[in-house]
């Protein structure tokens, strides 16, 4: 790529797609073409074939996907795995046709086997059974991976595969029904926090900016008391769910934005094919350190100033107990990640309640 090649971001506005958007425009890259979901449905092929018939980009990031935490992957399983595949064919074979010139699919570290080996190596893809909670959506990235490696091997295009581990930082959901672990941690934490020092303007606040269950700042204190208990919120403790046992690896967005735009700029699909059988040609992306949940947690406490307990709803379940990624690939490439994780949750946090 260079500075005016045209590039398109699918999913600009989610956690990953802003990120990429600033680490672009940071080095330089200022041909940048976006859409709002108002502005093209991903999910209608023709609106994308549409789209990529009359902006011709050279360069796409295949950012957009219906995401969640355990609880949201595991409810809406359906939706997770039509809209995922669905949302990747248009935009991969819209690509084809048009003859982009590199593609960057991004997925998941859930792609890998429930009981893989740890850390988690390339080779591990498709060994064993997935974890239950999140297959639907493990499934749809996985097909994405193949299709890339499809395409690259029957079309001659050069689509690649990366695989972040569990993202966080601006531009996270903080959806409580369906956010990811680390959010949910910092805005139970915060919410806690407010119910204890009794500041009932930044609880408001939070809730008419992310309502829970249809309640929002303008409900009463027991509509709010109800709905925050329900989540196991209140000025004493923060109940999670699971065990807490379960280790978790967390990669900043910005981290994760310059890895792919490194590989945009530095890797093709030929640096990465092998001899015989093609397979396995994605790349991790990752820290190669983790952490436990529990630990996390206390993490958060720290940080936000929560003074309450900490329990655990064990009845709820952990999910996979350690997805630790090998990043050796990735290293052996010539990048590594910079921002350490107490300083980006301390971030994180800061811009939260700024916002």
């Amino acid at each position: 790529m260079d500075s005016n090649s045209k590039i398109y971001i699918a999913g600009h506005r989610g956690l990953v797609g802003s990120a990429l958007e600033r680490k672009l425009r940071q080095k330089g890259y200022y041909n940048i073409v976006v859409r709002t979901h108002a502005e093209l449905d991903l999910l209608c092929q023709q609106d994308v074939f549409n789209f990529f018939a009359s902006e011709k980009p050279e360069y796409v990031f295949m950012a957009a996907a219906r995401v969640g935490g355990i609880m949201a992957n595991n409810t809406y399983r359906a939706q997770f795995i039509y809209e995922n595949i669905q949302i990747q064919n248009n935009v991969i074979h819209a690509a084809y046709l048009n003859g982009v010139k590199k593609l960057l699919f991004l997925g998941s570290s859930c792609i890998y086997p429930k009981d893989s080996p740890q850390p988690i190596k390339e080779e591990y893809l498709l060994t064993s059974p997935l974890e239950y909670t999140n297959e639907p959506y493990a499934i749809a990235k996985i097909a994405g991976i193949k299709m890339c490696e499809s395409y690259n091997l029957q079309y001659g295009t050069n689509f690649i595969s990366a695989m972040p581990t569990n993202l966080y930082g601006p531009g996270d959901s903080y959806d409580l029904a369906k956010s990811h672990v680390l959010p949910a941690l910092i805005r139970k934490m915060y919410l806690g926090k407010c119910l204890s020092e009794n500041r009932w303007e930044g609880l408001r606040h939070d809730l008419n900016k992310w309502p829970v269950d249809g309640v929002d700042g303008e409900s009463s204190k027991n509509e709010i008391f109800a709905v925050l208990g329900k989540y196991g919120i209140s000025e004493t403790s923060i109940t999670f769910w699971g065990s807490g046992k379960p280790m978790r690896e967390f990669l900043h967005s910005d981290d994760m934005a310059d890895a792919s735009v490194f590989l945009m700029e530095s890797v093709d699909f030929e640096n990465l094919k092998c001899d015989g059988e093609v397979r396995n040609t994605h790349i991790n992306i990752g820290t190669g350190k983790d952490i436990s949940i529990a630990d996390l947690a206390r993490m958060v406490k720290g940080i936000v100033g929560f003074e309450g307990s900490i329990s655990w709803d064990t009845s709820k379940p952990d999910g996979t107990f350690r997805k630790m990624l090998d990043v050796g690939k990735l290293h052996s490439m010539g990048w590594s990640h910079t921002i350490e994780l107490d300083k980006g949750v301390a971030k994180c946090y800061a811009e939260y309640v700024n916002s």
